[in-house]
Formats: structure tokens, sequence, C-alpha cells
């Protein structure tokens, strides 16, 4: 099976399209009583939260392309991802683990999302290529065991650096980690952007623009 696979590809069709500008304005519409509330209790850093709690801020089709011909090319068989949503990307690189026998390990804080992304690995016959986890990436991906081969950062941004902290004692030499959005949120992802790009930390990273930005960095280790 693979990306063109029909039940594969009718899932992903589905979802990007509910992803789509006028998908994504239908989502964000309800959570403006949220968005307003935030703003009043939080100021400007609690609106966002509140505003894509329901949104998907997925990637596109060709990311997901991508990330998928990437895990293949390095034959990835542990693959983590932070923020699954609604679970786009996953279905991408469950895919990719289906092929290498391997195994796409997620976390999701918003329950909603979650349920919702084990139902559509469901109906792209991918659910065992993927074990997804509700709930704070920093204790769902805890014990996440070694070697990984291939990281999709793409959750709350300033949580990059901390997930990746705690996945770096794990990477083996040679794995792959892809930040999403680099350019559609840029504060927010230039910290992690520069160190990346440093060399301080082990990787060799450079910045691809497809979708909102992929920051796409090898580990050479430590």
């Amino acid at each position: 099976m693979s990306l063109d696979d029909p039940r594969i590809g009718g899932v992903l069709d589905r979802l990007h399209r509910a992803a789509g500008f006028g998908g994504e304005v239908a989502n964000i519409l309800p959570t403006l009583p949220a968005v307003a509330l935030a703003f009043a209790r939080g100021g400007p850093a609690a609106v966002e939260p509140a505003m894509f709690s329901k949104s998907y801020i997925a990637v596109t089709a060709e990311q997901g392309r991508f990330m998928y011909v990437t895990a293949l090319a390095i034959g990835a068989r542990r693959i983590v991802e932070f923020g699954t949503s609604y679970g786009i990307s996953t279905v991408y690189l469950a895919a990719a683990a289906q092929e290498t026998g391997g195994v796409v390990i997620g976390s999701e804080n918003e329950r909603h999302k979650w349920e919702g992304a084990k139902a559509n690995l469901v109906d792209a016959g991918l659910a065992e290529y993927a074990d997804i986890r509700l709930g704070d990436a920093l204790k769902t991906l805890a014990d996440v065991p070694a070697p990984v081969d291939f990281v999709l950062l793409d959750g709350w941004k300033e949580l990059n650096l901390p997930v990746l902290e705690l996945l770096i004692p794990k990477l083996r030499k040679g794995s792959v980690v892809l930040a999403d959005d680099i350019y559609r949120f840029r504060r927010a992802m230039a910290p992690y952007v520069e160190l990346l790009q440093s060399g301080r930390n082990g990787f060799r990273s450079t910045s691809l623009r497809i979708g909102g930005g992929f920051e796409y960095s090898v580990f050479q280790g430590n």
C-alpha cells in the first residue's frame, strides 16, 4: 500500500478539502467567542491557542508527499510526530511506516483532534502503523525508545525546542527532523531556526519554501 492506494488517497483528499481556506474559516468562526474571552483574560499571547483549538493548521499535499518520500529514503522505522491535529500529516507518515515496517508515535493535546486523527487513520487502513497519544507531548513522548529515525515538529511552536531536546538523546546519526511553519509563524520559529542552523547541537539544517515552510535538519551527533 502507498499514497496511490485509493483508500489512503480518498482520506487525504477529504482532509485536505476540510483544511482548505473555506474549511478553516468554518473551523475558526465558532471559536471567536473563546478568542475574545482569551484576549480579555490573557492578552494577545492567549489568542492563538483559543483560535486554533479546532483548526487543522495542516501540512499541504506537497509537504505530505515530501515527508513520505523522505521517510522512505532513510528507511525510517520509528517516526515521532509532535502535533498530530486531525491526522493529515500522520496519514502520510503512517503510509511510509507501513512500507518500512515502522510506526508513527504521535502526540495531540486536544481530545477532539486526537479522536478525529484516530478515526482518520482507521479510514485510511493505517491504524496499526500509528500510536497517537493524548496529552502534553513532554509527557507522552518521554518514553519513546531509541533509535528515532524521523521527527515532525508541528505543534505549539514555543514547545518545538523542548520537545526536540527531549528526543535528541534518542536520535540516530542521519535522522531527519522537520519543523513546519517557519515562515507562517516566523517570529515564534526564529529561535528554533537560529539554533538548528548554528551547528551548536549536532544538526545540519536548511530552510525549505514549501507550504508554510519546513526547516529540514539532519542529526550528525553531538
